[in-house]
């Protein structure tokens, strides 16, 4: 079957937009980036991409559309220290700024915002992060305990990359490395940017 001219605008509105930003447009930014008349139309529309194979879809989250076989242009915007805690960026937090982009294929890190960070250090050599290594992070507010966060401690102003665990009336931040020892930070100086969900290695 044939697009019709405004099933192929959104079609690339949707590829510009994810190359752009690195994760898929909600139906309320296609209507607006399309000027199209209501979310029914937009939605009317996408039905027929999916059936055509142009998109894949998620329908019970926001951002749930995807291209088949395609990459996603993932920002890359700083650097995190896995040792001793980096200066946090300007506000703004890690996600404006980006300084270049990085592809990785679609399918690898879902549909929500996802962005990527560069290591430095080896504190979490024993997590197969070592210097140099990129990891890519969901970002979030949230974290369970286990989870490998990027972390900001608010009274040091510095941001800092390990495993949250809540313990007690603290939180504690654990090294991947049994030379160093955990950091026991008040809940209240602890803000998550993000959760590592991949890592991209460098190769020697």
């Amino acid at each position: 079957m044939a697009l019709s001219e405004r099933q192929r605008e959104i079609l690339s509105f949707i590829r510009s937009f994810m190359e752009e930003r690195g994760y898929s447009p909600s139906i309320r930014d296609i209507v607006r980036g399309c000027r199209l008349s209501s979310t029914s139309v937009a939605e009317y529309n996408l039905r027929v991409l999916e059936r055509e194979g142009y998109i894949e879809r998620e329908r019970d989250i926001s951002r749930g559309i995807r291209i088949p076989g395609g990459v996603r242009r993932v920002p890359l915007v700083g650097f995190i220290s896995a040792g001793e805690p980096l200066p946090i960026p300007p506000p703004g937090g890690w996600s404006s700024g980006a300084f270049e982009h990085i592809e990785i294929p679609s399918e690898l890190f879902g549909k929500g915002e996802v962005y990527a960070l560069k290591v430095k250090g080896r504190s979490m050599i024993d997590a197969l992060i070592d210097d140099g290594d990129i990891v890519i992070l969901e970002a979030t507010r949230t974290a369970e305990n286990g989870d490998m966060v990027a972390v900001w401690l608010r009274d040091r102003n510095e941001v800092t990359l390990k495993r949250f665990y809540r313990e007690g009336e603290w939180i504690k931040l654990v090294p991947q490395n049994e030379e160093l020892s955990p950091i026991y930070v008040e809940p209240r100086h602890v803000e998550i940017q993000g959760k590592v969900i991949g890592v991209i290695r460098k190769i020697s």
